[in-house]
């Protein structure tokens, strides 16, 4: 199975920009659909962004609307490890960010996601 670990996130302005890195072990994470969630103060998680296994034919990459033009989600294989690189971060960014990964589903759900990494927390102030 895969390990995740999170990294890279800390206290921002509003409008600047924070690179999480998810680094995997254990498996090669290309074969997996990997996500990143965020769950902020009495908010449900939501998913952010993912991008599929490299075995999927459809549509790569997936972003909510909320962060459509500025996050971008990443994923190195040499190094083994997928980034959401986020820009013009606003206070309602803030949040636990975890990055989850599958190797089956490809939904946007986090009941779907089988491995979890610890979040990082990411916190944007005005």
């Amino acid at each position: 199975q895969v390990q995740l670990a999170e990294s890279g996130g800390g206290l921002v302005q509003a409008g600047g920009s924070l690179r999480l890195s998810c680094a995997a072990s254990g498996r090669t994470v290309s074969s997996y659909t990997t996500a990143w969630f965020r769950q902020g103060p009495g908010k449900e998680r939501e998913m952010v962004a993912r991008i599929a296994r490299i075995t999927w034919r459809g549509d790569s990459t997936y972003y909510v609307d909320s962060v459509k033009g500025r996050f971008t989600i990443s994923r190195d294989n040499i190094k083994n490890t997928v980034y959401l690189q986020m820009n013009s971060l606003k206070p309602e960014d803030t949040a636990v960010y975890y990055c989850a990964a599958d190797a089956s589903n490809i939904g946007r759900r986090y009941s779907e996601y089988a491995y979890w990494g610890q979040g990082t927390q990411v916190t944007v102030s005005s």
